[in-house]
């Protein structure tokens, strides 16, 4: 009789991940089972859901890598670091330690800037990104409005690295990446732009965040901004009615209780029309307004 131990199965290593991230308080505990799993096999979660079903063996050297990656995950780590990617619509990013990484609800914000580019009755609508971070939002402009001309700046080198990384995986050659300062970016452009959109650091100084994925791995810099978390905005709006033309759309994402601040605020810069708009949680996410 042979004392081998009988091979491991995806439904064992899948339920052996579920445990050790759900005992370390990580959020949807299946969800990151399935993606790491399905990161070392090479998989979408669709596919180790039918092994689990299939009852399919795995690999050992597989099994113990997954179980690598659990223990990463499980003192918090991001899940895109340890994958090194992010969805964000249409695009697969690299992200990683020195950069932001995108979240769903900035999927929906961006989707103003995107209707906006498209609504401008021009063969060549110009679109500015400020803070670009992963270069996810311009990104997005550039691909979904291809006839469009992107700017998207970044100050951080360590942040900027990863935007170039992504702009040239996607080679969305209407795009251009500018390493800089906002506050005074892109001067040659001034009164020509058609649409500028930033999701900035918005969380207030003495605000931290719970989710330690955040508050431990996320550039203090993308997070953090000021006493009520509005001083880049501040700046963003003298810098947005410089660049855009009369009529242009601003694009803020903001968090959910800084709405009517935001609107005060452009509103005595001379901005028109701004308005705050939901998220598919129905929280407060982006305001909009007119130049």
């Amino acid at each position: 009789m042979s004392d081998t131990a009988a091979p491991a199965t995806v439904r064992s290593v899948r339920e052996e991940t579920v445990a050790a991230l759900a005992q370390a308080g990580v959020p949807d505990p299946e969800v990151d089972a399935d993606l790491l799993v399905g990161f070392v096999l090479g998989v979408g979660r669709g596919r180790v859901q039918a092994l689990v079903v299939m009852d399919s063996t795995i690999d050992g050297e597989d099994a113990e890598r997954v179980r690598e990656l659990t223990a990463r995950r499980a003192t918090r780590e991001p899940l895109q670091h340890i994958t090194g990617t992010a969805p964000f619509r249409a695009l697969e990013l690299a992200v990683g330690p020195g950069v932001f990484v995108p979240r769903p609800e900035t999927e929906q914000v961006v989707q103003f800037a995107i209707d906006a580019l498209r609504a401008v009755p021009s063969a060549e609508p110009v679109g500015v990104d400020l803070g670009t971070g992963s270069g996810a939002i311009a990104l997005a402009m550039a691909t979904e409005v291809p006839h469009a001309r992107v700017y998207a700046v970044e100050k951080s080198p360590e942040a900027f690295a990863w935007t170039r990384r992504n702009v040239e995986a996607v080679g969305a050659a209407n795009l251009q990446a500018v390493l800089g300062d906002l506050a005074d970016a892109l001067p040659e452009l001034d009164g020509t732009v058609d649409v500028v959109i930033s999701n900035p650091p918005y969380v207030p100084d003495d605000a931290i965040p719970r989710d330690p994925e955040v508050r431990l791995f996320d550039p203090a810099a993308a997070l953090y901004g000021g006493a009520d978390g509005l001083d880049l905005v501040r700046v963003i709006s003298g810098v947005a009615r410089r660049l855009l033309r009369p009529g242009g759309t601003l694009v803020l994402e903001h968090g959910e209780l800084q709405g009517a601040q935001i609107r005060d605020l452009l509103t005595a810069d001379g901005w028109r029309a701004a308005a705050t708009h939901r998220d598919l949680t129905t929280r407060d996410r982006a305001t909009t307004a007119l130049k």
